[in-house]
């Protein structure tokens, strides 16, 4: 007599938000501290998981349990920044340190001169400073911001090429910056720029997302860029190699930034 075939065995349901959380307070209460990349293996860094992940924050902090290994060390960052006594101490940024030619212009440059210009706060400082936004304090809670906006550029600049230009993901992470100001509670023991970190990245990682929904290509555009990339294609049979931009446009007979426009169009819809 044949045996009877064993039922197949069900998948096992997916955990729920409270359960990832709680597997992830498991194993940072049994090691005493947790990566912020083990972390973000268990539970995405998605804005649908902000909440989520912002009570596992307040939860760990509550446990005394420490995130270790921030993805940006802000003590570092002063050292991308040098003083030209010549050019009354203004703050330069070394070249290849935070900016590409091909990723910043003047006006981001002109911005990264002038938050040089901020001290860093050691750790005593912005325990103080904590303490007065704690309190309510707006001018610390500026202060706060701004000498932690240095921070927010090292993060920004990761993310360049995925639809937003660099000063909007800094205008972006700026906001995430603001509402880990808010948050941010200096008894629970964590460094602030451990917790402002993901509420930076989840601010600048929404926007982009946002970005990607809403994009509209006018039918004129559209027109444009597959007559460019008709263009293109042809130049790159005739020239057996992938031709200029000033190539392309000497073809059809437009200037070279009108070319360079296209392409940015064309890479943020395909990105």
């Amino acid at each position: 007599m044949p045996k009877a075939k064993k039922a197949a065995a069900s998948a096992p349901e997916p955990l729920s938000p409270d359960e990832l959380k709680q597997q992830i307070l498991d194993k940072a209460k049994k090691d005493g501290s947790i990566t912020q990349r083990d972390i973000f293996a268990i539970i995405p860094e998605t804005p649908e998981n902000a909440e989520v992940l912002d009570a596992l924050y307040t939860e760990m902090a509550d446990a005394n349990i420490e995130v270790t290994e921030s993805e940006v060390d802000p003590t570092t960052l002063d050292k991308n920044w040098v003083v030209d006594e010549e050019e009354e101490e203004e703050i330069v940024v070394k070249e290849g340190v935070y900016l590409d030619d091909d990723v910043a212009d003047d006006s981001v440059r002109l911005y990264l001169r002038e938050i040089g210009k901020i001290p860093l706060l050691n750790s005593e400082e912005e325990l103080a400073l904590a303490q007065r936004v704690v309190a309510g304090e707006q001018k610390a809670k500026d202060m706060m911001a701004e000498a932690n906006m240095r921070l927010v550029v090292s993060i920004a600049k990761r993310y360049v090429g995925r639809g937003l230009d660099l000063l909007d993901l800094i205008q972006e992470g700026n906001t995430g910056l603001l509402r880990a100001v808010e948050k941010f509670d200096p008894d629970k023991g964590f460094k602030f720029s451990t917790y402002a970190t993901w509420w930076i990245r989840q601010a600048i990682t929404r926007a982009i997302a946002d970005q990607a929904r809403t994009i509209r290509i006018p039918v004129h555009m559209v027109e444009t860029i597959n007559k460019l990339l008709r263009t293109q294609r042809r130049l790159t049979q005739e020239l057996n190699r992938e031709p200029t931009n000033e190539e392309i446009a000497k073809e059809m007979e437009i200037e070279v930034d009108k070319v360079e426009h296209i392409m940015k169009i064309k890479q943020d819809i395909s990105s």
